[in-house]
């Protein structure tokens, strides 16, 4: 081995991970993609200097992606993953009994392909699953043209960064929530708030505008350098957010689900924000509160605890 790959996102620090075989490799004008091997890592997508996933710790992410919005439903029925194209959040949405239909919207066929070809693992037998539809189409415009309705839209987009942009708008978000069931939930990524405190900003800003509870939640996702990682919660329904860790426990039991990370104790414990993370969001609410003409104003959900 004597190729060391580097992680290029940061402009004042780089990350190099050891490529012990390269898998494939793509290099065109609009970007770079390599797939390869790593003792630690096991298989890594990197994609325009940015790691994107790894087969050792996509367990965390995708589990909290899936599991903090749908164990807070009753019975989940229709659920919809914008992106995702590796499988990972579909494969721990099909985990839930009561779920009948997965909807997942990916723009490019080649990224279903590319999962199913490099790293099988994740997505598992989920596309072959009966009660997964697979989209491929603009998440944008399905999204704003879709007649369904959804108990939970999970967005797993990468940075807001190039044609994953829109995916982050005040649009996109409206979209969504027109997409949802009255007392439905959407989830998406905001990223590492201690390097990029903007993405979580503008998020929850676009979020406290759009709907009556907002509660961003953290996980540890060791691949992405940087610090803990941001998803944010948003819905119209609070008693989601009140939902005791013997309530969980009791869903998780009798649902059968097993998990590798997610727990009922961190479900609860993952809203629970450090104050620097705090003060982002405490801000973006007040500012969400102030964009939002006339009706109910947005609460902040978890994070008003204490403050």
């Amino acid at each position: 081995m004597d190729r060391w790959i580097e992680e290029t996102f940061h402009p004042h620090w780089r990350v190099r991970l050891a490529a012990d075989e390269v898998l494939h490799e793509v290099k065109t004008e609009h970007q770079h993609l390599v797939i390869f091997k790593n003792r630690t890592w096991g298989t890594v997508l990197m994609l325009d200097g940015v790691c994107q996933l790894t087969t050792s710790d996509e367990f965390i992410y995708h589990e909290m992606m899936a599991h903090v919005p749908l164990m807070a439903l009753d019975k989940p029925r229709q659920v919809l993953v914008v992106g995702g194209g590796d499988g990972g959040v579909l494969r721990e949405v099909l985990k839930h009994p009561s779920v009948e239909r997965a909807f997942l919207c990916e723009i490019d066929r080649e990224v279903i392909d590319t999962a199913l070809k490099y790293y099988p693992e994740i997505p598992g037998t989920t596309f072959d699953d009966e009660r997964t539809v697979v989209v491929i189409a603009d998440g944008r415009k399905f999204v704003a043209e879709t007649e369904e309705r959804f108990d939970a839209i999970i967005v797993d987009s990468s940075e807001p960064i190039g044609p994953s942009t829109v995916l982050h708008t005040p649009e996109f978000f409206a979209a969504c929530k027109h997409a949802l069931k009255e007392d439905g939930i959407l989830v998406t990524q905001n990223g590492l708030p201690f390097l990029f405190p903007d993405h979580l900003r503008d998020t929850t800003r676009s979020f406290a505008t759009l709907f009556n509870h907002v509660a961003p939640y953290l996980c540890t996702q060791p691949c992405y350098f940087g610090g803990p990682f941001a998803l944010n919660w948003a819905s119209d329904e609070d008693d989601h957010l009140d939902i005791t860790v013997k309530k969980l426990t009791k869903r998780q039991a009798k649902r059968g689900i097993a998990t590798r990370y997610w727990t009922p104790a961190v479900h609860n414990a993952s809203f629970a924000l450090p104050r620097y993370i705090e003060t982002v969001v405490h801000g973006a609410v007040t500012d969400g509160r102030g964009d939002r003409a006339g009706g109910v104003r947005a609460k902040p959900g978890r994070i008003s605890s204490g403050s």
